[in-house]
């Protein structure tokens, strides 16, 4: 989720505390993805986590008066329902064919092309360093996949085109920021996903009933437990982004990278290897390296500002708030 125009509370541990927890929620929803799919066909547990959060904010905006079902922008909610949609397939996927934490690393490529597609389509002006730290980035991703590993494949398109989707999805979102609720556009974010999944799962799989019939009580508490984490994940960004700024929380995003390694180990065996970790580290440290540069542009931005004379400062180019791709 993207933070919402207006002011933002001066409440920033308050935000700290709720994007570490909400990587936590995101890392422990892959691995229980990556978990799952041995026991569900993807499209099917993508259908069910979709109809869960189409529902749970059904609800929740039936409830409270002050909130509406309609979008003031469908289109808008369309397309960036189905940028959202692209990126959650690539982890109902990828994960089946590349470990937590490796998949995790490439998808945190998300803020540099940010970068570069804000260079390409909005016209910002990059620096210097700024460039530099998307070719260190890229460098990460280079020797998390690099060929050898194991992962530089076909495979490692899905974290790839995940991140693509999502840096589109973070651009399109800066130029229409705040047309709609955060919850509305929530809502819609989830009825885009069914109205995709639900013909599909009926082309690809035909016998849907039976599937969910065979389910055991153990089955449905990972469906349940995966369900949970993409709604209520992405809710607690929501009230975090509400509690900070941006800048403050991006460096704190990364922080899904470490909680990724330490589950997939203790779930699956599967750590990465010393270059693996290196690439990982490098893509960890350009990332806060990014947000860290934007804070202090924008300070120097406020100060010019509010300075007795001068020209005012433009915003932040490639500003990105790292937050973690929807799934």
């Amino acid at each position: 989720m993207t933070q919402p125009r207006g002011d933002v509370s001066a409440r920033p541990l308050l935000g700290i505390a709720l994007m570490s927890l909400a990587t936590l929620i995101f890392a422990s929803m892959d691995t229980a993805i990556r978990a799952a799919g041995a026991l569900l066909p993807a499209l099917l547990l993508m259908g069910l986590r979709y109809a869960f959060q189409a529902v749970v904010m059904s609800v929740w905006i039936a409830a409270d008066q002050r909130l509406r079902f309609r979008p003031d922008h469908p289109r808008f909610q369309a397309v960036r329902g189905l940028l959202l949609l692209v990126t959650s397939s690539a982890s109902f996927f990828g994960l089946a064919y590349m470990p937590v934490a490796e998949f995790t690393a490439v998808v945190m490529l998300t803020p540099v092309l940010v970068t570069l597609l804000a260079a390409v389509t909005l016209k910002e002006r990059i620096s210097l360093a700024r460039w530099m730290l998307v070719v260190g980035s890229f460098g990460g991703a280079l020797l998390v996949l690099r060929p050898g590993s194991g992962l530089f494949g076909w495979a490692a398109l899905f974290p790839l085109c995940g991140a693509l989707a999502f840096a589109t999805f973070q651009i399109l979102t800066r130029r229409m920021a705040g047309l709609d609720h955060p919850l509305t556009t929530h809502l819609w974010t989830a009825v885009t996903g069914v109205a995709v999944i639900a013909p599909a799962l009926v082309w690809w799989v035909p016998d849907v009933p039976i599937t969910l019939a065979a389910l055991g009580a153990a089955q449905w508490a990972m469906v349940l437990f995966i369900a949970c984490c993409g709604t209520f994940g992405h809710l607690l960004l929501l009230v975090a982004y509400g509690a900070a700024s941006a800048g403050t929380l991006a460096p704190y995003a990364y922080g899904q990278i470490a909680w990724a390694v330490i589950l997939g180990g203790l779930v699956f065996a599967q750590w990465p290897d010393a270059w693996g970790s290196l690439g990982m580290a490098m893509i960890a440290a350009c990332g806060v390296a990014g947000a860290w540069m934007n804070l202090r542009q924008r300070a120097s931005s406020g100060n010019a500002a509010h300075a007795p004379s001068g020209p005012p400062s433009g915003p932040a180019p490639g500003a990105s708030s790292g937050s973690r791709p929807a799934s």
